[in-house]
């Protein structure tokens, strides 16, 4: 068996490519770039943070902001654009080869969507991965108030409804503590990843690459 000092050797050596970002999720890892170097830098956090995905579990003005909205929500609309705009900002961790490595998985159908349009421009989204029953959110941007937001709803009703029992978002912060997420043991974490990931009655949508 790997030791966790033995996995992030393994990383550290390979370049960066959909197969290993898609290994590294199955054993409860993921990439992240230098905001400076743009060098890769591998996390398995020992608190990790999930979103539990359950009936009546969003919090209630959360959900009236969405059901108020006039947006549009699309999935694999744009895969390109939403991820060069969550890159777009002063700092971040999605560099170049992030942002062909998930562009690779998005037209392997793993990486997704989710676009929010209004007035026929997307002012917000997110993507992430799916492997089985479990989604790994990556990033988000909003060009308008909640849009990010109202994202994240159209994809949590969105996994509720495919049947979907895990919701990684890494790290906890106050941006996600506020849309519901909680912290777990690695240990446990990974329980929960090894269900999930075998999970093969469960599909995030059908493909729609170009």
């Amino acid at each position: 068996m790997m030791t966790t000092l033995n996995i992030l050797d393994f990383f550290e050596h390979q370049p960066l490519s959909a197969s290993l970002i898609l290994f590294a999720y199955q054993t409860g890892w993921f990439p992240m770039a230098d905001d400076e170097d743009n060098q890769i830098y591998w996390h398995s956090p020992e608190r990790r943070a999930i979103i539990p995905i359950k009936q009546h579990y969003l919090k209630a003005s959360l959900l009236k902001s969405y059901s108020k909205s006039k947006e549009v929500y699309t999935i694999n609309h744009n895969f390109d654009y939403v991820i060069e705009q969550c890159a777009n900002r002063q700092h971040t961790w999605i560099s170049n080869d992030i942002v062909s490595a998930y562009t690779d998985l998005y037209h392997k159908g793993f990486a997704h969507s989710i676009e929010v349009w209004k007035d026929g421009k997307i002012i917000g989204g997110l993507y992430g991965v799916a492997i089985g029953s479990a989604f790994f959110g990556e990033s988000m941007f909003s060009l308008e108030s909640n849009a990010s937001k109202h994202a994240f709803v159209h994809l949590y009703n969105h996994l509720l409804e495919s049947g979907f029992t895990l919701l990684d978002s890494q790290y906890i912060n106050d941006h996600t503590q506020s849309l519901g997420a909680i912290t777990v043991s690695r240990p446990t974490y990974l329980e929960m990843l090894t269900e999930a990931i075998h999970r093969n009655d469960v599909q995030f949508t059908t493909f729609e690459a170009s």
